[in-house]
C-alpha cells in the first residue's frame, strides 16, 4: 500500500499542477489590459494609486501586476492587507525600473499592457478611455495620456517630450532652453507650448502612463535592461518608431502625477542625465554621441557656474557637475546607489 501511495503521489502533483495552470489560464482569459506598477519604497503613494485604479479604471477587465523593487518601508504590506486581489512580486532586492517592467509584462495574458507610476492618480475611466482609443486605433501601437498636477486642473507636462537631437543638445548647453523654456524652436524637447491636449503623435511617452499593445511591446523586446532608471521610456519610443509604430498622446485619458515624490531632487538630476547618456549612446553614431555627451556636460557645467557664482553652492546643477563621474559614461552597471 506505501508503495502504491508513493507512485501515485507524482501523478497527483502533476494533476495539481495541472488544475492549476488552468485555473490560471482562466483567471487571464479575455483581460483587456495588464496595469503594471513598479514600486520602491512607495507606501505613502501606492494606497491612492491602486484606489485610484480600482475605482476610477472603468469597467475593462484588468488585472493589476505590482513588481516591488526591495523597498524598506511598508509598501509590501500595506498591498497584502489592502490589495489582496493584486499579483504581488517581491524581489526581494532592486532590479531596476526597465528590468521589473519587462518581468511583469512577461506574466500576463493582456491584450494591452499598461505602465503606471506609483505616484500617480488615475481620473476618470482614464484606463477604459486609453485602451478604448487603441482598439480604434491600432496602428499607432504605443499610447500615453495627459497628465496634471495635484488640483486635477494644472497641466503637468511630463507625459511626452521629444527625443534629444544635436540641435536640442546644442540649445541646451548654450542656456537657450532655459532662457526660453517652453519654446518649440530653443527647447524642442519640451515640445513648445503644447498643451498636451490633442491627439499627436510624439517623440517620447513616459513610462509613466504608458499603454502598449501587448505583442507590440515584446516585438521590440521590452524595455531595453541596460537602462537602470530614467532614459528607457525614450529608448523604447524610438525603437518602437524604428519598427514602424507611431507613439502617440490621447489627451482624453488624465492622471495625476506627483512627478519626482521618490527622489532627491539632486538624485533625480543625476539620474536623468545618466539616462540621456545612455540614451545617446545606445541610438546616435559613436561621432553624434562624443558630441551629444559633451553639450549635455557643457550645459550641465554652465548651470552649475551660474548658481556658484549666486553662492547657491548646494544646488542640485553643482552636484550633478561635480558628481559627473556617476553619469557621464551612462547606466554602466546593473546596480546604482540611492545615495
Amino acid at each position: 500500500m506505501t508503495d502504491q501511495a508513493e507512485k501515485s503521489q507524482p501523478a497527483s502533483d502533476a494533476v495539481s499542477q495541472m488544475q492549476s495552470t488552468m485555473r490560471e489560464t482562466q483567471r487571464q482569459a479575455h483581460l483587456d489590459v495588464a496595469v503594471i506598477i513598479v514600486t520602491y519604497n512607495s507606501a505613502n503613494q501606492i494606497i491612492g494609486c491602486l484606489n485610484s485604479v480600482y475605482a476610477n479604471g472603468g469597467r475593462i477587465k484588468k488585472e493589476v501586476i505590482v513588481v516591488d523593487n526591495g523597498s524598506q518601508d511598508e509598501t509590501v504590506s500595506i498591498i497584502k492587507a489592502r490589495f489582496p486581489q493584486v499579483r504581488l512580486f517581491d524581489t526581494g532586492n532592486n532590479l531596476g525600473f526597465a528590468k521589473a517592467c519587462n518581468y511583469a509584462a512577461k506574466r500576463t495574458q493582456a491584450d494591452y499592457v499598461l505602465q503606471l507610476n506609483p505616484d500617480t492618480v488615475v481620473l476618470d475611466r482614464a484606463i477604459e478611455r486609453i485602451v478604448a482609443f487603441a482598439r480604434k486605433n491600432p496602428k499607432y501601437g504605443y499610447y500615453g495620456g495627459r497628465t496634471l498636477k495635484e488640483d486635477g486642473v494644472t497641466l503637468e507636462r511630463s507625459s511626452c517630450w521629444g527625443l534629444p537631437t544635436l540641435w536640442s543638445l546644442m540649445m541646451f548647453a548654450t542656456g537657450l532652453s532655459t532662457i526660453f523654456k517652453h519654446n518649440g524652436f530653443f527647447d524642442p524637447e519640451s515640445l513648445g507650448s503644447w498643451r498636451r491636449d490633442s491627439i499627436r503623435e510624439v517623440g517620447v511617452i513616459t513610462g509613466c502612463f504608458l499603454l502598449v499593445e501587448r505583442n507590440a511591446w515584446h516585438e521590440i523586446g521590452g524595455f531595453d535592461e541596460h537602462f537602470w532608471l530614467y532614459g528607457e521610456d525614450a529608448d523604447l519610443s524610438k525603437r518602437a518608431r524604428n519598427a514602424g509604430y507611431r507613439p502617440v498622446i490621447y489627451p482624453n485619458a488624465e492622471v495625476i502625477h506627483e512627478i519626482g515624490q521618490s527622489s532627491t531632487s539632486t538624485r533625480k538630476t543625476i539620474w536623468l542625465h545618466q539616462g540621456k547618456v545612455s540614451y545617446i549612446k545606445c541610438n546616435w553614431s559613436k561621432s553624434a554621441s562624443v558630441i551629444g555627451v559633451f553639450l549635455l556636460k557643457c550645459g550641465v557645467l554652465l548651470r552649475a557656474s551660474v548658481h556658484r557664482i549666486k553662492g547657491s553652492n548646494d544646488n542640485p546643477w553643482v552636484a550633478c557637475w561635480n558628481r559627473r563621474a556617476e553619469w557621464e559614461n551612462g547606466h554602466y552597471s546593473s546596480t546604482q546607489s540611492d545615495s
